[in-house]
């Protein structure tokens, strides 16, 4: 894979060997001083969020797919080498010896020079855009990605994540609430009450005697006395006890409406791509390595 279009491959689809599709190419890198491509990027995660390497030596190009001599188990357990930044001798000798190629032949002419002069010349990427341009913001919203990284995962041709949210399941349940109870007991109230009464009383009734009435007397002086006997009624005050009413307890049920209050949490699902992320150049290509 000597000659190619790089924006076009940089569309495309990757492919393992076996044919099972592996991800978008995310970026070509270059080599600084033959313009070859060397190396280039597979989104293996969820929203981009994982790159891994793989060199292009054994892949070809087939209209948008690009087909590589690897499988997809074996790119995603590729070492994990920042991709936004230039790739120094260390990381492109440990990804060839991963991959099982020779160092010195994975290489493109002109690297060596590229090498001698890395220290004072530095590297440009596609469309003279470099990494080590890239300001602080950038960096620290890379930061942020590659948090995510560390947890993505590649489900098949589709990559989703399962929603969750808390719901309130609200019910009733019966409990003793308290107890009622019928007691008697005595309180004494004070009556009064008006009872009409009679008595006899003496009075004194002088008759004249005459033809008429005149009585047997004998005639004889002396004393005498006459015995009447009064009488008078008085209250008399008797108590029963009676019957008045019956006292009962009944048990009925009456319905209300209570509030209930709870705090719910619920999963949110935020899609970011490469281009909010950042991780393209101004003009949308791959950094040069």
């Amino acid at each position: 894979m000597t000659t190619f279009d790089v924006n076009a491959i940089l569309s495309s689809t990757a492919y393992g060997s076996d044919g099972d599709k592996i991800g978008k190419v995310e970026q070509v890198f270059l080599d600084d001083n033959s313009g070859e491509p060397t190396f280039l990027t597979v989104n293996t995660g969820l929203f981009g969020a994982k790159e891994n390497f793989v060199p292009v030596k054994g892949a070809r190009q087939d209209g948008d797919r690009v087909v590589l001599p690897y499988t997809k188990d074996v790119i995603k357990d590729a070492p994990k080498v920042d991709a936004d930044q230039h790739l120094s001798p260390a990381e492109e000798e440990e990804l060839y010896r991963y991959y099982e190629l020779n160092y010195d032949d994975g290489r493109t002419a002109g690297t060596d020079r590229d090498r001698a002069a890395a220290g004072t010349a530095g590297t440009a990427g596609v469309a003279g855009t470099a990494a080590a341009d890239r300001d602080v913001a950038d960096r620290d919203r890379d930061a942020v990605a590659q948090d995510r990284r560390d947890v993505a995962a590649t489900a098949g041709d589709e990559a989703s994540v399962v929603r969750h949210e808390e719901r309130l399941n609200v019910g009733t349940q019966e409990r003793e609430a308290g107890h009622a109870r019928l007691r008697k007991y005595v309180v004494t109230d004070h009556e009064t009450v008006d009872v009409p009464v009679e008595r006899e009383e003496v009075t004194v009734e002088r008759t004249p005697i005459n033809d008429t009435n005149a009585r047997v007397d004998n005639g004889t002086i002396g004393e005498e006395e006459v015995d009447v006997t009064l009488h008078e009624e008085r209250p008399v005050v008797q108590k029963e006890a009676v019957a008045v009413e019956e006292v009962g307890l009944n048990k009925q049920t009456v319905q209300e409406t209570q509030r209930v209050e709870a705090d719910v949490r619920k999963e949110q699902v935020d899609v970011e791509t490469d281009v909010d992320r950042g991780d393209l150049g101004r003009d949308g290509e791959a950094p040069r390595r």
